[in-house]
């Protein structure tokens, strides 16, 4: 289990594409779990530049709430699993949850949960939201808390983590002894 964080256009997707077809089992499905939906114009070209970058070696699922149902229903044999991104996944959760706690830790469980219990490596992309200025409006730090929780607790569970800045990944966890040092893309 690999996560990958950063700030913004740091190049983690990028890197995830190409560490997930590194250690996906050769002849098995290579999964992408999208978590983005289409909303505005932006978004849209956002969607279709990560589907072009991933082109047809990767079967792309999109899922913007229960990951941990997608996880445990994969049927056929799964070489890998990419999730890009935790981030729109923890907004879309608040969204969409009314920012119920009870019904957001229960999914964020789930997920922890099908996580340990994965038939294949995954790959997962998340933001590193901490490092800038504290927001001032309440549903801007919330969001920025949950999201710090969810990436502490993936991150303790992951064998690696790996950092992207700029372009280049440092590993922070794992890394060589992981198995995935060394991934050019």
């Amino acid at each position: 289990m690999i996560l990958i964080t950063g700030g913004q256009r740091s190049g983690k997707s990028r890197y995830a594409l190409a560490l997930a077809k590194k250690i996906s089992d050769a002849g098995k499905d290579r999964i992408f779990l999208a978590t983005a939906q289409e909303v505005d114009h932006d978004l849209r070209a956002r969607i279709d530049r990560h589907k072009e970058d991933r082109g047809t070696e990767f079967t792309t699922l999109e899922e913007p709430l229960h990951l941990a149902k997608v996880i445990k229903e994969l049927k056929s044999p799964t070489g890998v699993i990419v999730i890009d991104c935790l981030t729109v996944w923890v907004n879309n959760l608040l969204y969409y949850t009314d920012r119920d706690q009870a019904e957001i830790s229960q999914e964020v469980n789930s997920f922890l949960q099908a996580l340990l219990s994965r038939p294949c490596p995954v790959v997962m992309v998340t933001n590193e939201v901490g490092s800038g200025i504290m927001p001032e409006n309440t549903l801007a730090r919330r969001f920025a808390d949950e999201l710090g929780r969810i990436n502490q607790e993936i991150a303790r569970l992951s064998d690696a983590v790996v950092l992207m800045t700029a372009g280049i990944p440092l590993y922070i966890k794992g890394g060589q002894d992981a198995g995935v040092m060394d991934t050019a893309f």
